[in-house]
């Protein structure tokens, strides 16, 4: 009898651990299906460096909603980080450059903080604009949005909707600014996103001029694409990724 109840016990726990096995095979399968798709992913974005895809990527959401057909009566600069930062001091350029062109409308700087604060970022921000020559008695502050909804929002009890405004932010937010303003209300949205030029020197250079340690590894001095571009176009589509799965939930919400 205790031989039968041995021999039960001992066939339980065979059928548990074939259940165990299986199981792990069967993750095992799933999590190398994972990886090879993850590598095939990885590579594929690695070849697409390589391309001008991802800076026309770029490109398209910065331009594809941009206008200029009224002029603007007030601009709005749509903060992005803190001050300085490379984000809000391209923007500020831009704002300048905007305000120089249209001395007649009026600016809001759309960035929350303490405006009590002379260190805050929005008053910062100010600071900027006056160093480039913007009238600071012509700056309003809309500092509560931390969102492009909440700024379009707060922008929109601020403002009579029917004047034009023209929007400085990111080229990569550009289309979104536009669709939420448009959204909150506003009938005349112009844009001016804040694209870099590149450098026009010429940054070439010969690997064996500079001395150093001689190595089997290749020259890149005469290589901008290695040097640069490439590293630029994974961080673009990391960007672009980042903006469309913002662009589809916004549209979930109903925001734009």
């Amino acid at each position: 009898m205790l031989v039968k109840i041995l021999n039960v016990f001992l066939c339980s726990i065979q059928k548990s651990m074939n259940k165990i096995k299986a199981k792990s095979i069967y993750f095992l399968r799933i999590l190398r299906i994972f990886f090879v798709l993850w590598g095939i992913f990885c590579m594929a974005m690695l070849v697409m460096a390589f391309t001008t895809l991802p800076f026309w990527g770029i490109h398209w959401l910065g331009t594809s909603k941009a206008q200029l057909k009224w002029e603007p009566e007030t601009i709005i600069l749509l903060g992005g980080g803190g001050m300085p930062s490379e984000s809000n001091l391209m923007r500020s350029w831009f704002t300048g450059k905007a305000a120089r062109s249209f001395p007649n409308a009026n600016i809001v700087i759309a960035m929350p903080g303490d405006i009590s604060d002379s260190l805050s970022t929005p008053k910062l921000m100010k600071n900027e604009l006056g160093l480039r020559g913007v009238n600071p008695q012509k700056i309003l502050f809309e500092n509560k949005g931390t969102n492009t909804r909440a700024q379009a929002l707060n922008c929109e009890k601020m403002l009579e909707t029917s004047k034009s405004i023209l929007l400085i932010t990111s080229p990569d937010h550009t289309r979104r600014a536009i669709l939420c303003f448009q959204k909150a209300g506003f009938e005349k949205v112009n844009a001016l996103p804040a694209f870099e030029n590149a450098t026009e020197a010429d940054l070439t250079f010969d690997d064996d001029e500079l001395g150093g340690r001689k190595t089997v590894a290749p020259g890149v001095g005469q290589s901008i694409q290695v040097r640069y571009q490439v590293w630029n176009h994974l961080k673009y589509e990391i960007t672009f990724a980042r903006e469309m799965l913002a662009l589809a939930y916004y549209k979930l919400r109903g925001w734009i």
